[in-house]
């Protein structure tokens, strides 16, 4: 595991468009984002996709590549952000230079589709990224960033907390969807739940994972991780149960669930299928089958917010009997 240093007030961020043009498609959205990294202290740098847009994607693919690439070779960016997610992340694992990212580490964060760039990078190595917010989604939210949101990425990314902690579960929640063209109010939040111990058991392991449905990309390639003895962490958004099924189905036909020490599952935002005469939960033991892991699911990570910054490639220890995860190391160094 290779910690890369972290990040300090005044720093310059570079930010990426590898998928979806999101600062073309939600301008306003997109500036409140950049206004907010400011506003916590960091400088931003634009990269060359960021006002590009080719329908579904910003650019081309080695275009997308080369504007990662001039981050990890410019001195100046400490810190590589994304705009958003998308589709096709998967599309620049070919081209980026994980020897300059192996020899000059810096920070690499986003989630959802950005999962390959993110599993691809410590797989190729073993320099931690993170599983955490994005430009557009996150720090552009109508009426400032949410504050805990804000907080656990200086957490993980500026080591306002040390290692070893335990996360905290945040006492509320929101999904809710609103058009961010027209949006005029602050999401609405409801009550946590909390964290369901789906299964009972205590790991410990290297944290690895992401977005479910990314997943598929790239799965078994040599741009994916191995996950012997990790704790896999899950998430998903705007699927059904019957894509559960599959996606799931895919790890299980693989071995992965074999393999691991334990296994979170992040809240999924929007799971548009309820008319199955299961839940998820359900769906999950399932197809696990008996293999014997400690699994705790509605985990905040992911697609709602507040969500929890993951850095992937740390050792943690996950107690399922209790719902608790604990961060043994930090993700960035001194």
């Amino acid at each position: 595991m290779i910690a890369p240093p972290r990040l300090r007030y005044g720093d310059t961020i570079g930010i990426i468009t590898p998928s979806f043009p999101a600062p073309v498609q939600f301008t306003e959205r997109y500036q409140r984002g950049v206004e907010q990294l400011k506003r916590m202290g960091f400088k931003v740098k634009e990269g060359i996709c960021t006002y590009e847009s080719e329908g579904y994607r910003s650019s081309s693919i080695r275009n997308r590549a080369d504007e990662l690439n001039a981050f990890l070779h410019d001195p100046e960016v400490k810190a590589i952000i994304s705009t958003i997610g998308g589709t096709n992340s998967n599309s620049l694992l070919p081209y980026i230079d994980y020897e300059q990212l192996q020899n000059h580490p810096k920070i690499i964060m986003g989630y959802s589709d950005v999962t390959a760039i993110l599993m691809a990078c410590y797989a190729k190595t073993g320099v931690v990224t993170f599983y955490g917010p994005a430009v557009v989604p996150s720090f552009g939210e109508y009426g400032g960033m949410f504050d805990k949101g804000a907080q656990y990425m200086r957490n993980i990314l500026s080591l306002e907390r040390t290692a070893p902690f335990d996360l905290d579960v945040p006492e509320e929640w929101t999904e809710e969807m609103l058009d961010w063209s027209t949006q005029q109010r602050v999401k609405t939040f409801q009550p946590n739940e909390g964290w369901i111990p789906l299964k009972d058991g205590k790991a410990q392991g290297t944290l690895i994972g992401g977005n479910l449905n990314t997943m598929s990309g790239f799965f078994k390639s040599d741009y994916y991780p191995d996950l012997k003895g990790a704790i896999l962490f899950l998430e998903d958004s705007f699927k059904t149960m019957a894509e559960e099924e599959r996606s799931l189905s895919m790890l299980k036909l693989a071995g992965v669930f074999d393999e691991i020490s334990g296994l979170v599952i992040g809240k999924h935002e929007h799971f548009q299928d309820q008319s199955a005469p299961f839940s998820f939960n359900d769906l999950l033991l399932e197809v696990i089958g008996d293999t014997d892991i400690p699994i705790l699911t509605n985990v905040d990570i992911g697609h709602t917010f507040p969500s929890h910054v993951f850095p992937i490639g740390i050792q943690v220890e996950l107690d399922a009997t209790n719902g608790t995860i604990r961060f043994l190391e930090d993700g960035v160094s001194t």
